[in-house]
Parts: C-alpha cells; structure tokens; sequence
C-alpha cells in the first residue's frame, strides 16, 4: 500500500475513538488528549507522502498519535499541571470510594515513565497484542515484554505506596 492509497479522513473516523482513548491514557487529560489528536491529524496530512506501506496504515497512525500524546504530556509535566479525574462509578459503588480510587490510580499511572506508561496503555486498556505493540513503538517484541512487566510491577508498588490495591 502507498501513500496514495490511504485515505487519511476516512482511516481517522474509522479509528478516532481508539485513537482519542489511546491519547487520554497517555496524557491522563481529556483536553491534552484532544489537542493531541488535531496535533496527530494535521502530523498525518503533512506526513502522508512518506508513507512507506512498511506498516499497517492503522499503526502508521497509532505511531503518529503516540507521539503527539506523549509531546503533550511533556508539555504537561514541564507546567506541572493536575491529572484529571472522571471515573466512572459501576452501580451500587459508593462514589466518593470510586473518585479516591481512581484518583490513586491517576496519581500512581503518573509516576511510571513515559515509556511504561505506553505499553501499558496499549497492552491493558488498548488490548493490543505484543506484535502491534511492537509495531506501534517500533521496538522488539522482548522490549515489550519487559517493559510491560516492569510497568505492572511499578504500578503495583506505587498503588501499595497509595493506600493498597484500588
């Protein structure tokens, strides 16, 4: 597939939901995540020529996305802004118990590096496989692997250092 195959509108709305998922787990702020994906979508029209067809058009702009969410969170970090909290709260929960636990949650996904954070966005909420991954990052499989399992096991650690399991 080349460049002048892909239909970068028609890829986009076929894809903005996952996409915009994948951008709000990365900058944990539903507004970051929006500017990342125009950021993503103005980044893909302007890139579209080098389109190679090496990967799937899907992970061509899963890649483009990533990056962007990852800039915005950058951006974020450096300004020292708050995480966003809008959890959803399943029937019969207390509410203020689902907020604390989620903000636990936010706060302990804030504290994993970018690149853990990542690959456990794709892998656990994404629920993509090793190989698009892999794909997305342009990384070996193994490097997934670990940084995945790094990931959970820092995760876990800072949830303990929160108050427990949430």
């Amino acid at each position: 597939m080349s460049a002048d195959d892909i239909d970068i509108a028609a890829l986009f709305e076929t894809e903005k939901e996952r996409l915009f998922a994948l951008a709000l787990r990365i900058t944990g702020r539903h507004d970051e995540a929006e500017d990342a994906l125009q950021d993503a979508w103005l980044a893909a029209l302007r890139a579209r020529s080098s389109f190679r067809g090496e990967a799937r058009p899907e992970t061509w702009l899963y890649r483009i996305v990533l990056r962007s969410a990852i800039a915005a969170r950058s951006r974020r970090r450096r300004s020292a802004a708050p995480l966003e909290v809008e959890p959803a709260s399943p029937a019969g929960d207390d509410p203020i118990d689902a907020r604390e636990a989620a903000e636990r949650l936010l706060r302990a996904l804030d504290r994993l590096g970018t690149a853990q954070r990542t690959v456990l966005a794709l892998a656990a909420i994404e629920r993509l496989a090793t190989r698009q991954i892999a794909e997305i990052l342009a990384i070996p499989e193994g490097t997934v692997w670990s940084r995945l399992h790094e990931a959970r096991r820092r995760l876990h650690e800072e949830l303990d250092r929160a108050g427990g399991p949430f």
